[in-house]
């Protein structure tokens, strides 16, 4: 039973969490150590997430549990509990090593631009640029998307339908945002003027959680669902939803690209594969990767032609020739823990994250010379990540995000006049 003193101070904390965080509820996860403010932090804490971000976290000072935990629900009102919180973080958890990257200097330059997004809790994840220079975002936890522009900094966070959970953003050739409702089942537009939604509900009920979409160049949305087992495709002029069930169980469909001929592909994050749909009878061939236990979280298709993928489980990037077949893997710097999660080709050079090192590492690979370089990506002044989606904008920066600390990020990276 709680003591009255931190039962009062947990009613008041706990009327200050978002809505968005209290129906998430993922439950307790590992124990926490004895000692004040425990009953605080694992009550309020766990409405958002499990305890295992805390325990696995590369520690901070009282400051720094200060601003994280601020990102995520308003303490303010209540200094006590604010207060009881962040030294029992402190005390227990504080600065360490542990997960540690291994960090690789190089010759690059880059600065990274943070925006913090409005609602808290929000998990705000998988920045996309539209033709205007505006950027998307998806708040999943906050079942929202949201548009920024970056000239003014003015923000707009639309409201999905209940319990959408949105996993990812993606624009069509109008600009129109398009999301997958990882927890209802749908996929949805949003109108930008009005906010009106439009669903569509998948027409199978065993097809439960839209995760990662794309369109090809016909205006065709091509999506994954990573537990259903299956892949779909959804014509926005009629609503027509097709949809097909791999065959090989437990296979999980994750990350998925359009190769220049609208081919779509996408990786396996739970079997050793990578899979090519025939978009016209939606036929799947799977190309089977050499490694026993890989798994791949994301890919990217080069100018070229290649398909670049992160072996997450490994802790590995790898490069797929479709013509020849050939494939070739490089291990990430910080090892075989590393887990590389999201990746992007730009200009011919490979970017990825290390998702299972704290703080969070964005990593370059160059190809050509088959070299790393890597840095600590911040979230205002503390480092907390991760990183589960990064595309291009049209001047060949990044957008990341910190979902951790309701941060969206572009990494500009500067770039060499060339010699004459």
């Amino acid at each position: 039973m709680l003591r009255s003193s931190t039962a009062a101070l947990f009613a008041a904390a706990f009327s200050l969490v978002p809505l968005a965080a209290q129906a998430q509820a993922p439950g307790p996860g590992p124990a926490l150590p004895e000692g004040k403010g425990k009953e605080l932090v694992g009550a309020i804490c766990t409405q958002c997430h499990q305890t295992n971000m805390i325990t696995g976290s590369s520690g901070y000072t009282q400051d720094g549990w200060k601003e994280l935990v601020g990102t995520m629900v308003d303490l303010s009102p209540n200094p006590d509990a604010r207060a009881e919180i962040t030294q029992y973080l402190a005390t227990n958890f504080p600065p360490n090593t542990k997960r540690a990257p291994k960090l690789i200097p190089g010759n690059t330059e880059i600065t990274f631009t943070e925006w913090t997004m409005p609602t808290l809790g929000q998990r705000s994840r998988d920045p996309i640029q539209a033709d205007d220079g505006s950027i998307w975002w998806a708040g999943q936890f906050g079942n929202l998307i949201g548009r920024l522009d970056p000239a003014t900094g003015k923000m707009r966070e639309y409201p999905l339908p209940p319990n959408a959970l949105p996993h990812s953003v993606w624009l069509d050739d109008k600009g129109i945002p398009w999301y997958t409702g990882n927890k209802n089942g749908t996929v949805g537009k949003v109108d930008p003027v009005t906010g009106k939604v439009t669903e569509y509900k998948m027409p199978d009920p065993n097809a439960k959680d839209p995760h990662t979409a794309v369109f090809d160049k016909k205006g065709i949305l091509w999506f994954t669902l990573q537990n259903s087992n299956m892949v779909g495709r959804l014509d926005p002029a009629t609503g027509d939803i097709k949809l097909v069930t791999m065959a090989t169980p437990d296979a999980k469909p994750y990350g998925i690209n359009i190769d220049a001929d609208g081919v779509p592909w996408f990786a396996c994050n739970g079997s050793p594969c990578l899979v090519k749909i025939d978009p016209a009878t939606m036929a799947l061939t799977e190309i089977k990767l050499p490694y026993p236990g890989t798994t791949v979280r994301r890919l990217d298709i080069a100018e070229d032609g290649m398909i670049w993928y992160v072996n997450s489980s490994k802790g590995q990037i790898g490069r797929y020739d479709p013509k020849t077949g050939e494939i070739k893997e490089w291990p990430s710097p910080s090892g075989p823990n590393s887990h590389p999660y999201a990746i992007v080709v730009v200009d011919g050079v490979v970017w990825y994250n290390e998702s299972g090192k704290r703080p969070d590492a964005l990593v370059r690979f160059d190809p050509k010379t088959e070299t790393f370089q890597s840095w600590a990506i911040p979230s205002g002044g503390i480092h907390a990540g991760i990183i589960r989606h990064m595309r291009a904008t049209r001047e060949g920066n990044l957008l990341i995000h910190q979902s951790s600390t309701n941060r969206i990020i572009q990494v500009t990276v500067k770039r060499r006049a060339a010699s004459r």
